[in-house]
């Protein structure tokens, strides 16, 4: 049994690969998404990222898709007291930003979706610098006394604008972040490292990395003259022309051979073993995508292939 890991300084306790929920609703349907969370939950996963806008950008989809199915899913299993659902505020179309109404208003309308009294954790999920930070935290922290929320975390954040909400937060005796969701993977570090990071470490936060494959670049799928369905395809084949990019395929190719395991779980357990990275988000819109992601549960990286990697990331 894969040994749970803490998240920040909440009492949740997670398992080291979050799955994602945007293909809910999206590119895997209803069928679709319960075989998936069927299979992760089997596989003694428990941490499911949506967010209230997932799937808006599909025609005929008006955002909260993904959390429909997530919560039809829980109450047809009964098994909400065995998952952390983590959704986001701010992106959906009738609930745009980070208003303290706002974030009352799509917290109410989430937990409808969800079938739910309460989300394990709640994100902002894109910063906005008009709003104060004491307006956001304050806001946060009504609906965590109120039950509707356990445990408050941002994404897409300034690291000033983290540290403000941070201090903002301890001054006042409020609700303090407990988790950051960075963009960050092996082709993709500049966003993270370095002041962000250093605010995460020093805080006690979690990352919970999205876009942790590189939109599937790094599960190995995407190589020169090769043609790939897939509604991401663009955006992962455009680290294809890049140094890096071949630097790091070239890496993951090597050690995923020499382990026996797929590319996508090195490229996985590398972001795992990184300082403040507690589980990495990685999405499947079908079952057979679903044990390669697993299986970083199991996988932990030498120095030396840890090494490897870091350097042709560089």
């Amino acid at each position: 049994m894969t040994s749970l890991r803490k998240l920040g300084t909440s009492d949740l306790e997670v398992f080291p690969l979050s799955l994602g929920g945007n293909v809910f609703g999206w590119t895997a349907d209803e069928t679709e998404s319960f075989a998936v969370l069927d299979a992760y939950a089997d596989a003694g996963g428990n941490f499911i990222d949506t967010a209230d806008s997932y799937s808006a950008w599909v025609d005929g989809n008006t955002g909260g898709e993904s959390e429909t199915i997530i919560g039809k899913w829980m109450k047809a299993r009964g098994n909400r007291s065995d998952v952390v659902i983590a959704t986001k505020v701010s992106q959906h179309p009738e609930y745009q930003g980070l208003s303290a109404a706002t974030i009352k208003a799509a917290a109410d309308a989430s937990l409808a979706r969800l079938g739910t009294d309460h989300i394990d954790l709640y994100y902002t999920h894109f910063d906005r610098p008009e709003v104060p930070v004491e307006e956001i935290i304050t806001a946060l922290d009504d609906l965590v006394k109120a039950g509707k929320v356990r445990a408050i975390a941002a994404s897409n954040i300034t690291p000033e604008r983290l540290q403000a909400s941070l201090d903002f937060s301890t001054r006042e005796g409020l609700a303090r972040y407990v988790a950051l969701q960075p963009h960050y993977n092996l082709v993709s570090r500049d966003t993270y490292e370095g002041a962000l990071q250093s605010v995460a470490a020093e805080a006690g936060l979690s990352a919970v990395p999205y876009f942790a494959l590189a939109k599937g670049f790094l599960t190995g799928k995407y190589r020169p003259g090769t043609t790939v369905d897939s509604p991401r395809a663009a955006g992962a084949g455009a680290y294809l022309d890049t140094p890096r990019g071949t630097r790091v395929l070239a890496a993951l190719d090597e050690i995923a051979r020499s382990r026996n395991a797929e590319i996508a779980t090195i490229a996985l357990a590398w972001l795992t073993a990184q300082p403040t990275v507690t589980a990495p988000i990685a999405s499947a819109r079908t079952t057979t995508q679903l044990p390669p992601l697993l299986a970083v549960a199991d996988l932990t990286l030498t120095p030396e292939e840890l090494k490897t990697l870091t350097e042709a990331s560089e």
